[in-house]
């Protein structure tokens, strides 16, 4: 008869030394087990590591693109008249009095002693919309009995007026006193273009004459002026955008756009520090230090990016010297230290230089006074901190070629072959724990066939005649 495994005729704890045979021949997919564990591991480092370079090539791309070199702040001498400027506005001031503010045009619609609630009669079943010249405009705006009570009312005139999409007015029904009613209608838009006009029932008034915003500048005869239909004007100062709130005519405005050279030096400490990141990094993952874990241990493609990256800023850049003259510097500890003031300052003092040095130049060679190639007033163009840091961040990390992307990929591709064959191991190990099983299952099976027999032949010698 067939026995448990775990041995009732034995007494051996089968299950137990099943699973120490198992546990002794899985030897081989434990250690797969672990390498694939390293695998993962430094896959996931080399993607760290890349994430920082990648931080470093954003940063760098933005200081040689030449636009970013010509930052500029906007500033107002009123708080209600706000400006902003594009990088690229050219500096300059102006100043102005704000004679008019634009507004949108709004007409009353009364008729006394009719309106005396909301859903009063309305009068009529169309209104006309008239031009600024009292022209009639096309088509006219229907009312409908929305509540099927038979009356046109006066909210159904404003919900007809305000679900029209032809003319651009919204209105609302308004109480003027205890018992009079009216119906305003205000166009959508500001501006002297939106002046308009009404004809269906009642009378007519206008309580807010449309009008542009207007503002003045200079004085006397020689004085001009400029309009807009809203308050923002966007043409007035080339590459900026001024915005008035309240009439200003007593105090002049003054407007100015100027350069930023702090926004510059944001700029380059942004990539500073996207470096000393990613030397950080590095160091960190790759560090031989006594006793270290470190993912990238020793690993020298990954820790000679720290080399090029601190070559990047210490070499002389072309014929201009030591980028220390624009506030670079390198630390006993491997780092980059950026002088903010004296890089301002040297913005300031020349700025060509300033740009070559950190963001560098893409003057075509042939780009001299005279327009010709190879003659002697030939600018050539100039790979500053910014390009070399872009070039070393590039070959690391581009999405497609970058070398730490290829060394992660390679580890994910060993992974998925080490998981190929912890999977064929699994497979391996149930087959011979199916075996093992079936062994001890069958020697308990013999096991138990011997007690039986060896229980009937003591009966049977038991039963034989005793001779004295």
């Amino acid at each position: 008869m067939s026995m448990s495994v775990d041995g009732l005729i034995s007494g051996m704890d089968t299950t137990t030394l099943i699973q120490q045979l198992l546990s002794a021949e899985a030897g081989p997919q434990t250690a797969l087990k672990s390498k694939l564990s390293t695998t993962q591991t430094t896959a996931s480092a080399y993607r760290t590591v890349n994430t920082t370079l990648a931080a470093v090539r954003a940063a760098a791309e933005s200081l040689t693109a030449p636009e970013n070199w010509s930052a500029t702040k906007a500033t107002s001498t009123a708080g209600s008249v706000a400006i902003s400027a594009t990088s690229t506005a050219p500096t300059g001031s102006l100043t102005f009095t704000v004679e008019k503010t634009a507004r949108a045009h709004s007409v009353l619609n009364r008729n006394a002693g009719t309106w005396t609630s909301a859903t009063s009669a309305y009068g009529a079943s169309s209104i006309t919309v008239l031009d600024k010249l009292g022209v009639a405009k096309t088509p006219a705006i229907t009312i409908t009995d929305t509540d099927a009570d038979g009356t046109l009312s006066l909210t159904e005139a404003a919900a007809a007026i305000n679900a029209d999409t032809e003319h651009g007015l919204s209105a609302t029904v308004v109480q003027l006193n205890d018992t009079e009613f009216a119906l305003q209608v205000t166009s959508r838009t500001t501006g002297a273009a939106g002046q308009f006009g009404l004809s269906g029932t009642g009378t007519y008034t206008t309580p807010m004459l449309g009008r542009d915003a207007e503002i003045k500048v200079g004085e006397g005869t020689g004085a001009y002026t400029a309009t807009s239909s809203t308050n923002t004007f966007t043409g007035l100062m080339p590459g900026a955008t001024i915005t008035v709130s309240q009439v200003e005519t007593a105090n002049p405005v003054t407007l100015s756009v100027s350069a930023d050279p702090n926004a510059v030096a944001a700029k380059v400490q942004t990539l500073v520090d996207a470096v000393n990141s990613a030397l950080g990094t590095i160091k960190t993952y790759t560090s031989n230090a006594k006793g270290s874990t470190a993912a990238l241990k020793g690993d020298y493609s990954v820790s000679q990016l720290s080399g090029q990256l601190l070559d990047a800023v210490s070499y002389a850049v072309g014929t201009d010297g030591s980028p220390a003259q624009v506030g670079f510097s390198l630390t006993r500890d491997g780092k980059i230290t950026f002088d903010k003031a004296a890089f301002v300052a040297a913005l300031a003092d020349d700025p060509a230089l300033a740009q070559r040095m950190a963001g560098g130049t893409s003057t075509p060679a042939s780009a001299g006074v005279d327009g010709l190639s190879g003659t002697a007033d030939d600018v050539a163009a100039v790979t500053g901190i910014a390009g070399r840091l872009l070039d070393v961040a590039k070959a690391a990390s581009d999405s497609t070629t970058g070398s730490l992307l290829k060394l992660a990929e390679s580890q994910d591709s060993m992974g998925k072959d080490i998981q190929t064959r912890i999977e064929a191991w699994d497979l391996r190990l149930a087959k011979r724990k199916e075996m093992l099983t079936r062994q001890f299952s069958a020697m308990e099976t013999a096991l138990s066939a011997l007690k039986n027999q060896s229980t009937w032949l003591a009966g049977q010698i038991n039963s034989l005649p005793s001779y004295s």
